[in-house]
């Protein structure tokens, strides 16, 4: 059986796939296209090779393992047509990214960007508008692992945990969960919107002009999903309005964010570069899922992290 990775892992777990009893071919993500020695590969284990590698002309791919939580690269109607399994890494970068989401909530309410600011501009200046975390209710939009493993570690600061989902089913860790058509009542009795939700057709523009209004005065929000989730235009108006207290954004609508984005120049939103999943146990992870679904496939066991293609998750 033939598998083709695009990123290397090192020698020993590059060596470990082999031991497993496949035939194993490494070719940078960057620089794969199809040819002869890959028109027979079995299983793909990649991010985002999808513009130059045509899986149309992979006769004999089964399965795409990908090394991200989100789908929305793949070519979902090749993938039907070809009735290729996807897998996704789900959980892998949970830990860190429930890390940032906890940090991006005590940056906002304590004014964080304005005291690096000043400290850049040596100006010894004290805040009186800082918030306590203590008491304050925090919306998770998608209770998946991501949204867990922050609730979990939101729970010494004593907060109200809600968690919006698709049934409103209840989730570890969350004191209460609602389902989605109960999104705006959610909304404006939230201090922190946090979204940690999948890119589909129904959540594209989830976050609008409409709800916006509707957030709780003072509240803040966080994006750690895709930029999609969110009309951008309409929350610069509410965030130049001073509608909502201020964003933390990993994620935008366009990545790279253009340099004439208004979102840069903005006092209260901090920015990162699709960054929140990162840690030194990135790969350590993402190899773990890898690995495990690659001896359950050779040994015709169920994989772990199936995607389901139509819904986008």
């Amino acid at each position: 059986m033939k598998v083709l990775f695009t990123y290397n892992y090192g020698e020993e777990k590059m060596h470990a796939i082999t031991e497993l009893g496949y035939e194993l071919i490494y070719v940078n993500e960057k620089e794969v296209s199809n040819s002869d020695a890959l028109y027979d590969v079995d299983v793909l284990v990649c991010y985002d090779p999808f513009e130059s590698l045509d899986i149309s002309q992979l006769k004999q791919l089964k399965w795409i393992q990908l090394s991200s939580i989100g789908i929305d690269q793949v070519p979902k109607h090749k993938v039907q047509a070809q009735n290729i399994i996807v897998t996704n890494n789900r959980s892998g970068y949970s830990i860190p990214m429930g890390e940032w989401i906890v940090m991006k909530i005590l940056e906002l309410l304590k004014n964080s960007k304005a005291f690096y600011r000043k400290q850049g501009e040596r100006k010894w200046q004290m805040d009186t508008s800082i918030l306590e975390l203590y008491n304050k209710t925090v919306c998770f939009v998608g209770t998946g692992s991501i949204a867990s493993e922050a609730a979990k570690r939101l729970q010494g600061f004593d907060v109200n945990i809600i968690g919006i989902n698709t049934s409103g089913k209840k989730v570890a860790h969350f004191n209460s969960c609602y389902p989605m058509t109960e999104l705006n009542s959610a909304l404006t009795q939230s201090d922190v919107v946090v979204l940690s939700i999948p890119s589909t057709k129904e959540t594209h523009h989830l976050i609008n002009a409409n709800n916006l209004s509707m957030f709780k005065n003072g509240a803040s929000l966080i994006n750690i999903s895709r930029g999609n989730v969110i009309d951008e235009s309409a929350l610069v108006e509410a965030l130049k309005k001073g509608n909502i207290r201020g964003a933390a954004l990993d994620v935008f609508e366009e990545e790279p964010l253009s340099q004439d984005n208004p979102l840069w120049s903005l006092d209260n939103v901090i920015l990162t570069p699709h960054n929140s999943w990162i840690s030194e146990m990135r790969n350590e992870r993402r190899y773990g899922i890898i690995y495990e679904n690659l001896k359950r496939f050779i040994n015709g066991e169920k994989l772990m992290n199936i995607v389901d293609i139509d819904k986008g998750y």
